[in-house]
């Protein structure tokens, strides 16, 4: 993971964007409240912690602002939840939040390891086809909710901030490699994270495995992509996860897979489309 630090005005204007609405203060606030994530006591010099508890502050204001836009973020709700047959196409992304109500109806594929119930199908046979072709696969996460979610962003929140970095930095670095609440796939039930069962580490490690390289090669033959490629972060958001598999439903993996592209870019080129 890359450990640039960025400046407050760009965390500060991705928070009065509204992209994820109140969620992020949200997030913020819990996770340094929770005393574990900053250790004000242990900082030696007195300035820096004076910054801190002022940077704090800034938060709560903002979250007083932002909390009031928590609500009429269901676009990608509706979508999931229509009868129309592109519903697997819903974006999630942080321009995109997904509406921290919205469940989908869940399926165990795995032990403790839920999927939208309409996937179960492709993502068995995938599996099976895995396992017939001599892959290990471990299925490290699938459906999480809102709460595990905030849960996952706090955690590695926290140990960023417990390396001297700033919350807004340690914000930054974590929305690197962690969705925050409310714009993450995981909570839409059609997004695994895959791992070999021999290698379970989410590093780019994980891309030199045989199960890594197979689900590569085929997962799109079974509906589902790559959602995060190398080198698409400033398209996705997020870093380079070769364990991270989105289903997008077969036509649309196959096109995907084929020409390199994301679901951000696929879906503009749809409605570029559409309007001429």
């Amino acid at each position: 993971m890359s450990v640039k630090k960025k400046s407050d005005s760009r965390a500060r204007s991705i928070l009065r964007s509204g992209a994820v609405t109140g969620v992020i203060a949200g997030v913020l606030i819990s996770g340094l409240a929770t005393g574990r994530c900053v250790k004000m006591a242990e900082l030696s010099d007195k300035k820096a912690q004076e910054s801190m508890e002022k940077e704090v502050e800034e938060l709560k204001a903002e979250n007083l602002k932002l909390q009031r836009k928590a609500e009429g973020t269901g676009d990608a709700a509706e979508k999931l939840s229509s009868s129309d047959d592109d519903w697997c196409l819903a974006l999630v992304n942080e321009t995109n939040p997904l509406d921290t109500s919205y469940v989908p109806q869940l399926v165990d594929i795995a032990s403790e390891r839920l999927v939208d119930v309409r996937i179960e199908a492709d993502a068995r046979k995938m599996f099976e086809d895995a396992a017939a072709a001599g892959m290990s696969m471990y299925i490290v996460s699938a459906y999480r909710s809102y709460d595990s979610q905030r849960q996952v962003f706090n955690d590695t929140m926290s140990s960023w901030i417990a390396q001297g970095y700033t919350p807004m930095d340690a914000y930054d670095e974590t929305k690197k490699s962690v969705a925050v609440p409310g714009i993450s796939e995981h909570a839409t039930g059609l997004a695994l994270d895959i791992t070999s069962s021999t290698y379970t580490g989410l590093d780019d490690a994980q891309a030199q495995t045989a199960e890594s390289q197979w689900l590569a090669a085929n997962a799109w033959k079974y509906g589902f992509i790559l959602r995060y490629p190398t080198d698409k972060a400033d398209v996705t958001g997020i870093i380079f996860e070769p364990w991270h598999y989105r289903y997008v439903g077969k036509e649309a993996a196959k096109e995907i897979t084929e020409r390199g592209i994301t679901l951000e870019e696929y879906l503009e080129e749809q409605e570029d489309s559409e309007v001429q």
